[in-house]
């Protein structure tokens, strides 16, 4: 390992205790890499802003971090077991590479606002991933719901046949609830896109950084102004975005849910992509969701990501160690989540329905409230209507179409109001657009 940052003379590091200080913060830190650098060039440029870097050391230290993130992603630099982080693999590369200047780097900065700014990207840019995402889902789920509005199935509650339904509904369900998810993770976006850079350990310094220039450099929309605060909001920040994250992950639990169900042979409503379906290791005649599944539990990382975080934050103001341990529940959150979000949009453009097995399954008494709501609209009392309905020689001769047509209240299968969530949809994508 090159030298630690904080080495003292006449103070020797112990091998084990070191490994267990560093933890996977290698390992994390290799998502966070390119952010760190991006935010290392702001900071060069504050330092030239005070006089500190001449005009020629500023444009040595930022075509060394040019030089670096090139390598970093072409893997010709590695961060490895050498260095104790990513903050200390920079200051190495750039001393190494240009002596006294690399040196003037950490000038005025910790790696607590180091972790801070680089973490806050991060999260910036998986929120606009959520928020892509979100939109595209919503995009299919209403084609969808437009093409096939009138389709019959069966609604369900507690999990027994309740009410004739249609895919426009179901669909459109799921368009309107991602296009919520949107508005969450955007919104979400908009209050954490705060610039934590130049607080330094969370007490400020004795120099006169313009922390707004350096906000507007990174693109933030606003200065966290308070040096003690920047600190207080480790934790509090990632548990929002996992919480917008976690928006769209939950719908889509209860969207693999449904289809678990719809694929199976017992409903036999719905037929998956051939990819999106494994082969029994042992018995050669199954086929299994495997990956619906899988998007199933994903909820599970996301959740498990939030309490380990929430847990770790529990500590008085400054900074703590313990907060370490945040990285690795933010990056395995927002990786489970993410990655089995972006399998979705395509997966729901290639179901194939089984039209004439939905409409099989529905039986009479789904039609028992359409007879009870029709008696009340011609001024029977809805109680008595409700009891008159409940006798099944009322419920012949009715069709799924018609029940559908009659469902004229707001949202209903017949006044679906697609082009509304399509207005909001747009206006998300606009919204989403201007952050690019």
């Amino acid at each position: 390992m090159t030298a630690l940052l904080w080495q003292k003379p006449g103070v020797s590091v112990d091998a084990e205790i070191q490994t267990f200080l560093a933890g996977d913060d290698v390992l994390l830190d290799r998502e966070l890499m390119r952010y760190d650098i991006r935010a290392s060039k702001s900071q060069a440029q504050s330092l030239q802003e005070l006089g500190i870097l001449t005009d020629h050391e500023l444009a040595d230290i930022d075509a060394a971090l040019t030089d670096l993130d090139a390598a970093f992603v072409a893997g010709e630099f590695i961060l490895d077991a050498r260095y104790e982080d990513m903050h200390s693999a920079i200051e190495s590369y750039l001393t190494e590479r240009l002596g006294d200047t690399g040196r003037k780097i950490h000038t005025g900065r910790s790696r607590n606002d180091q972790v801070l700014v680089a973490s806050r990207l991060w999260l910036r840019d998986r929120l606009q991933q959520t928020a892509r995402i979100a939109i595209e889902i919503a995009e299919v789920a209403l084609r969808r719901a437009e093409s096939e509005a009138m389709q019959p199935i069966a609604g369900f509650t507690h999990l027994q046949r309740a009410m004739v339904s249609s895919l426009g509904m179901w669909w459109g369900a799921w368009a309107e609830g991602f296009i919520d998810n949107t508005q969450r993770a955007l919104d979400t976006l908009q209050w954490i896109n705060s610039n934590p850079l130049g607080s330094a350990s969370g007490y400020g310094v004795n120099v006169r950084f313009d922390r707004d220039a350096a906000s507007e450099r990174l693109g933030f929309n606003r200065t966290q102004l308070i040096a003690t605060y920047a600190q207080l909001s480790r934790g509090k920040f990632e548990l929002a975005a996992l919480d917008a994250l976690g928006a769209s992950v939950l719908d889509l639990r209860r969207l693999a849910w449904d289809l678990s169900l719809f694929a199976s042979h017992e409903y036999g409503y719905v037929k998956l992509p051939a990819q999106y379906t494994t082969g029994s290791s042992l018995m050669p005649n199954k086929r299994n969701p495997d990956v619906i599944e899988l998007m199933r539990a994903s909820y599970a990382a996301v959740a498990a990501a939030r309490v380990e975080i929430e847990q770790t934050v529990s500590l008085p103001s400054g900074y703590h160690r313990d907060l370490q341990f945040t990285k690795g529940s933010i990056s395995h959150g927002f990786g489970r989540g993410l990655g089995a979000l972006a399998l979705v949009p395509d997966l729901l453009r290639n179901l194939e329905w089984n039209g004439e097995r939905m409409v099989e399954v529905l039986d009479d008494g789904l039609y028992a409230t359409d007879v009870a709501m029709e008696m009340a609209a011609a001024g029977t009392p809805f109680r008595d209507a409700y009891k008159a309905a409940a006798d099944p020689s009322t419920w012949s001769g009715r069709t799924p179409e018609a029940s559908l047509s009659a469902r004229v209240s707001p949202g209903g299968a017949g006044n679906l109001q697609l082009e509304t969530l399509q207005a909001r949809l747009d206006n998300l994508a606009e919204q989403l657009a201007r952050l690019d």
